[in-house]
């Protein structure tokens, strides 16, 4: 046993060496430890107590803090500088980060918050009325507001933004919209708007207006003029179809129609009247003759008869009517029946005038036409009358030879297809007669 503490002995001072020799490099020297940490296991602790700020909005609000966990503190508040005292004034409604640095650097934070100051208006309401007196005149500046609140004490008041008064009274107003604001001790606010009018200058007041017309001198002409005046009150300007006011009532150069002038006064008042201007009559002292030529119709055809008509003493150029029918340009009216006829003409200015009435006669039958009508009437007018009219034929009526011409010609000169008359037939002049008028062309005026 002796033997082996002899042998640990020997090797604990062996190494005992080594670790000293080991020590004991080239640079000669031990490299001392780090410093202890003079933090560790130090904790810095803040505390405060809070100023709220004396006013809505104010910034007379403190915060006073203290630390522990060291000594020799000095202390920031939002990031600024390090200072000695834990007191930070002049500080509004909000939250604010205090920190507190020892001696040794060590640091603590703490976060405060300043609360807002009460506000002196929850619940407040105030109500701003006002006695309002208009300007006596139009433009005048003589008008007033006198306002009153309710609602709280104290007031002071504004008007349209200007400074706060003791009074509620403004004068020398014009007529306007005007806000007043009432103001109590505490600064809470009421609100009201009052507008001032203007008189009414034209309440009481007539304005009429009167005026001389001159019509135009020609039809279409534009001579024509309005001179027009104005009554009850003073300062008048005029105007004509709402153009332009003027100082004078007079229009030249008018044309005929209606014209409406408007007489405004000094305050603005107007009056109205409409005056009538109208052509001259163009046909005053005109007398338009008309002269119509009769052309005698035929009978047995269609109607073919005509009226040529004339007319002086108006301006050209005419139109003519037939009867109260359409005007037309020409003058020519055919195809006229016998009757008589009423032709009325109008001239350029539209003056017209009629003539008394014009007859259209039948055209007296025609020598050729007559021979025939007495050889029938001598011998053929026995079967053919208004009693008796063999084949529908009746030689007592004028047309009824006309229109079946061609079957005397056959039957009382042709013999076709048996002689005619069944008495005998015609003696060679008579059947003459009946050829020359047909050759003719077998008219009532051949």
């Amino acid at each position: 046993m002796k033997i082996f503490a002899v042998v640990a002995q020997i090797v604990a001072i062996f190494f005992s060496f080594i670790l000293i020799s080991g020590s004991c490099g080239k640079g000669g020297g031990d490299t001392p430890p780090p410093p202890p940490n003079p933090c560790s296991g130090a904790t810095v602790a803040v505390t405060a107590t809070t100023t709220s700020p004396t006013t809505v909005g104010g910034t007379n609000g403190a915060i006073t803090a203290s630390a522990t966990g060291g000594s020799g503190f000095t202390y920031t508040i939002n990031g600024g500088a390090f200072q000695a005292s834990g007191s930070f004034t002049g500080l509004a409604a909000g939250t604010y980060t205090v920190i507190a640095k020892n001696s040794n650097g060590c640091t603590g934070s703490g976060s405060f918050t300043v609360t807002a100051a009460p506000d002196p208006c929850a619940g407040v309401t105030i109500n701003v009325t006002a006695i309002s007196t208009n300007p006596t005149t139009v433009g005048g500046t003589n008008g007033n507001i006198i306002a009153s609140a309710t609602g709280s004490t104290g007031f002071t008041f504004n008007i349209n933004g200007g400074s706060f008064q003791a009074s509620g009274t403004f004068n020398n107003l014009a007529a306007g919209a005007y806000t007043v604001i009432a103001k109590d001790a505490n600064g809470c606010i009421g609100t009201a708007t009052f507008t001032l009018v203007n008189p009414n200058p034209c309440a009481g007041i007539t304005i009429n207006v009167t005026g001389t017309t001159t019509n135009p001198s020609t039809v279409g002409g534009a001579n024509g003029s309005i001179v027009a005046s104005a009554t009850g009150s003073t300062g008048f300007t005029f105007n004509i179809n709402g153009g332009a006011f003027q100082a004078s009532g007079t229009f030249n150069n008018l044309a005929a129609g209606v014209y409406t002038v408007i007489a405004k006064d000094a305050n603005g008042c107007t009056g109205t009247n409409a005056f009538t201007l109208v052509n001259p009559n163009p046909c005053a002292g005109v007398t338009i003759t008309i002269n119509n030529t009769a052309t005698g119709n035929i009978p047995c055809e269609a109607s073919n008869g005509s009226i040529t008509a004339s007319a002086t003493g108006g301006v050209a150029s005419y139109t003519f009517s037939l009867n109260g029918g359409a005007f037309q340009s020409s003058n020519i009216f055919g195809s006229l029946g016998p009757g008589n006829y009423t032709i009325t003409a109008k001239d350029a200015n539209g003056c017209t005038g009629a003539s008394g009435s014009t007859t259209i006669s039948n055209l007296p039958a025609g020598p050729l036409f007559s021979s025939v009508r007495i050889v029938l009437q001598n011998n053929c007018v026995g079967c053919h009358n208004n009693s008796q009219a063999e084949g529908g034929m009746n030689w007592t009526v004028d047309c009824n030879i006309v229109t079946f011409k061609d079957r005397i010609q056959a039957r009382a000169v042709n013999s076709n297809p048996s002689v005619m008359p069944p008495t005998g037939a015609l003696t060679a002049s008579d059947k003459q007669k009946i050829t020359d008028w047909i050759n003719a062309g077998g008219k009532f005026s051949n």
